[in-house]
């Protein structure tokens, strides 16, 4: 659906690209406005001491309101969310960040303020020439201790996400994970950010908190005033502003008429996900802990299709223990019992940085050391990671996922660590369950390729669909540039999901998908004729997909599956997806909202 305002009214757009439905009319907190200029500005040989003791109060001042914000976070979130704020404290007695600003005071003889701008440019210029993509992963956090230092150095008030008074709209280059994890949740409406695909971590968490965003709008920081009034249309993937009276009018009936679809499809959450010709499916959501799992269940999850348990590890400057993993895990599996609780385990590498202590540079970390690699690398971890969930299967049903596999191997010596966990609990007189379905993701072509022989080895397949079309594509998923090519409708991606699916059957495995295609609408209708027994996505987008899948029947979506495997390019594909939806499922109003 193409929408012309024009015709409405006057306004000015950007687009972007719809990374959470919904839209939302709010004022607009500008996050990369708020470094402060900095003057050049030289001193006086006996004002140097009284500048170094500016700094020195200004480093303090800052590591006092970090501890009180991670006091806070964890008094809010738990401890898992409020250790991302050790990394920034780390920061702040890095020797390069503050015995080289110190030097710059007394050598240059300049102002506070100056010496540490120079100094964090110094350092992120290097940071940014290494291939090393963790270190470039840590420049965004210290360019937020930059202006935090800043901010108390010019005595201004350092607004964050944190301490946000009114409900805004936040626009931003980006959203990192430090960001998020330290917002206030209530005060936030939507998210604009300037890059970023459907599967970044802004897009993620945007589905996560329930709220619209939309990313990839490029120059929205600089062509958006602070606390100008914005639109956000998640559902086309529009940023709408300088808007007039009847633009705002159109807006407002959107979204009443948007929120009353919503409620129509809640009320299917209790309802099973069955074709109209009796096939059944299983719908899962995907989750980064254990705060998600209410999202879930009131959206109507019949389970958990992915547990992303590296979100336990990733914001630590340490490893989770076994107890406490297993206590997160036993949670979500207490909570989602007897539903099945899919656990991933631990997935780093590529675009999620290392652990603490663990990280070695890589040229190319999304061709390198990542998933059942990095875990079977380091089988400490991946035992203790094992442990615990073998623990808490004893207190519903779990099942168990190496990630990012691409040879029969991975899979054999991921099961033998498995099996030295289960032998180490027996010794130690832990309860487990002993009879646990044991499965991969499909996400790499090999995979596909192997699919006949890996299905011999496990108990299911579970495709994962970003990385699956990132790599039989050769595009970077993350990447501004190529972002145009990533596209799930590429008739190389479906011919990928029908060969993995054919292999599962062959040997009666069941075969889900967990990656954001499930929770795209037109692919939905895709997977259901392509086979799949199970899909897992976003709470936020489960309604919907549950809508479509009881709007249609399996015959009927094996035909157009069958159609569009003879296509030749994606775009033809969803056009035809959409031509589809107009023609046959008039009833599922929102899908063409979307389209």
């Amino acid at each position: 659906m193409i929408l012309n305002l024009s015709e409405i009214g006057r306004a000015t757009t950007i687009e972007g690209i719809p990374a959470s439905p919904g839209i939302v009319i709010g004022k607009a907190f500008i996050l990369d406005a708020e470094r402060p200029h900095v003057p050049e500005e030289e001193i006086a040989a006996e004002e140097i001491g009284r500048e170094v003791e500016r700094f020195r109060e200004a480093i303090e001042d800052t590591k006092v309101l970090l501890r009180r914000l991670r006091g806070e976070l964890e008094e809010e979130l738990g401890e898992n969310q409020a250790a991302i704020f050790d990394a920034h404290l780390m920061i702040l007695e890095d020797s390069m960040v503050v015995e080289g600003t110190l030097k710059r005071i007394t050598d240059d003889c300049t102002r506070a303020e100056l010496a540490l701008t120079e100094t964090i440019g110094h350092v992120t210029r290097a940071m940014g020439r290494t291939e090393d993509e963790y270190l470039k992963d840590r420049i965004y956090d210290i360019k937020d201790i930059e202006r935090r230092l800043l901010m108390r150095l010019l005595g201004r008030d350092d607004r964050t996400l944190r301490n946000l008074d009114d409900e805004v709209i936040v626009v931003a280059h980006d959203l990192a994970p430090t960001d998020t994890a330290s917002m206030r949740k209530e005060r936030v409406k939507g998210f604009i950010t300037e890059v970023g695909g459907r599967t970044s971590h802004a897009s993620i968490m945007a589905r996560s908190l329930e709220i619209p965003a939309v990313v990839g709008a490029h120059s929205v920081t600089e062509s958006i005033s602070q606390g100008e009034t914005v639109i956000i249309d998640g559902v086309l993937g529009l940023v709408v502003y300088g808007f007039d009276t009847a633009v705002l009018e159109y807006y407002l009936e959107r979204k009443r008429e948007y929120e009353d679809f919503e409620k129509q499809l809640l009320k299917l959450k209790d309802y099973p996900a069955v074709t109209r010709d009796g096939r059944k499916f299983e719908l899962g959501a995907n989750i980064e802990g254990p705060e998600d799992v209410a999202s879930a269940v009131s959206h109507g999850a019949e389970g958990i299709g992915l547990f992303r348990t590296e979100y336990l590890f990733l914001a630590r400057q340490d490893i989770p223990s076994e107890d406490e993993q297993y206590e997160a895990y036993r949670s979500v599996v207490e909570s989602m019992a007897p539903g099945p609780v899919l656990i991933r385990t631990l997935d780093v590498g590529g675009d999620k940085f290392g652990l603490a202590g663990q990280h070695e540079a890589e040229a190319n970390p999304f061709l390198g050391w990542r998933g059942i690699r990095y875990s079977l690398a380091h089988p400490n971890i991946f035992i203790r990671q094992l442990k615990a969930i073998l623990r808490a299967s004893a207190y519903g049903n779990v099942r168990i996922m190496f990630p990012m596999v691409s040879s029969i191997n991975e899979v054999k010596d991921g099961k033998q660590v498995l099996e030295a966990a289960r032998q180490q609990l027996r010794i130690e007189g832990q309860e487990f369950c002993e009879d646990i379905e044991v499965g991969i993701m499909i996400e790499t072509p090999a995979a596909v390729v192997l699919a006949d022989a890996l299905a011999r080895e496990v108990d299911f397949f579970s495709i994962g669909s970003n990385d699956l079309i990132q790599y039989t594509l050769a595009v970077d998923r993350g990447n501004d540039r190529v972002a145009y090519l990533y596209d799930q409708y590429h008739p190389a991606v479906l011919e990928l999901i029908r060969q993995t699916v054919r292999a599962a059957k062959k040997h009666r495995k069941w075969v889900g998908l967990c990656g954001e295609m499930a929770g795209d609408p037109l692919s939905v209708l895709l997977l259901i004729g392509l086979g799949l027994s199970e899909l897992s996505t976003s709470p936020l987008m489960l309604p919907e997909v549950k809508s479509i899948i009881r709007s249609t029947s399996y015959n009927s979506a094996r035909k157009v599956v069958s159609r569009a495997l003879d296509m030749q390019t994606g775009p033809e594909v969803r056009r035809y997806l959409e031509q589809i939806f107009k023609r046959k499922y008039p009833e599922i109003s929102a899908t063409e909202m979307i389209v």
